[in-house]
């Protein structure tokens, strides 16, 4: 999920910072630019514990996605997906099930270029150039529509997105429409950016920074998370810190140290 239009120079660089190559750079991947990274410099400064969070963001994604699978669900939406890199949800779910499909949607143009590039010759993924803000043009998308079947239950995941939606009703209105127009059965995945529990140093330097066009987002506290999932019955263990929801062993990232995540996450089951 991106939150500005980019800006292309002669030489094939990038002017115009972007969330979805960004959060590549956390991960470890290779579509970023050195914007990207002059902004990761910034935010690790305020916050080091920043690329552990995107890794512990990255692998509750993939516990999710495993979890809808073995409930039988095996077609999902990615909103505000980035790039497909670095353990990306179809990768997991056709691990699994060489059968499912999934659909990836982005606003930002650049991404959405390098995923089909990333993504040509399989035909049971697709990537869509859109903003999760427009939910009901996503789902009558014809590339949506070619793949995925909303009257058979979907994983939905907003994966951390919609802190990037700083208008309460808007996050809300997103939420419901998804709500109504899946089938009993699907899942809704969420993770959302918090500064509960920051260190004072950490909530002011990142505070700073989302005052910035580089970085606006706004966080929210675990009641705010928890209200994202209206409509839902929530899976246990409910709405929890980031390594704490069923962390696969004592390894996991962060697992005993679950604040430095800074982010809640969760997962709704439509009833």
């Amino acid at each position: 999920m991106t939150t500005s239009e980019e800006s292309k120079t002669p030489a094939g660089s990038y002017t115009q910072y972007s969330p979805a190559r960004y959060w590549d750079y956390l991960l470890g991947g290779y579509y970023n630019f050195e914007i990207d990274r002059k902004v990761a410099a910034r935010i690790l400064q305020a916050c080091p514990d920043v690329r552990l969070g995107a890794l512990a963001n990255r692998s509750f994604l993939r516990r999710t996605v495993r979890y809808i699978e073995n409930q039988g669900v095996t077609q999902f939406l990615d909103l505000g997906s980035g790039l497909p890199t670095v353990g990306p949800v179809h990768e997991i779910a056709e691990g699994m099930n060489p059968n499912s499909r999934t659909v990836y949607v982005d606003n930002d143009p650049v991404a959405i270029t390098h995923s089909q590039s990333i993504l040509a010759g399989n035909p049971k993924v697709a990537a869509i150039e859109e903003d999760v803000r427009n939910i009901e043009k996503i789902f009558g998308n014809k590339k949506f529509e070619g793949l995925i079947d909303l009257d058979q239950p979907i994983g939905v995941l907003l994966v951390a997105v919609l802190h990037f939606i700083k208008d309460d009703g808007i996050a809300a209105e997103i939420l419901n429409t998804i709500m109504t127009r899946v089938a009993s059965g699907s899942y809704l995945v969420i993770s959302h950016y918090t500064l509960d529990g920051a260190p004072r140093s950490v909530m002011e330097g990142l505070n700073g920074i989302s005052s910035t066009s580089a970085g606006s987002t706004k966080p929210r506290s675990l009641v705010e998370v928890g209200r994202f999932f209206t409509g839902f019955e929530l899976v246990e263990p409910g709405v929890v810190r980031l390594p704490l929801w069923r962390p696969e062993g004592p390894d996991e990232i962060l697992v005993q140290e679950p604040e430095r995540a800074l982010g809640y996450c969760g997962v709704g089951r439509k009833g």
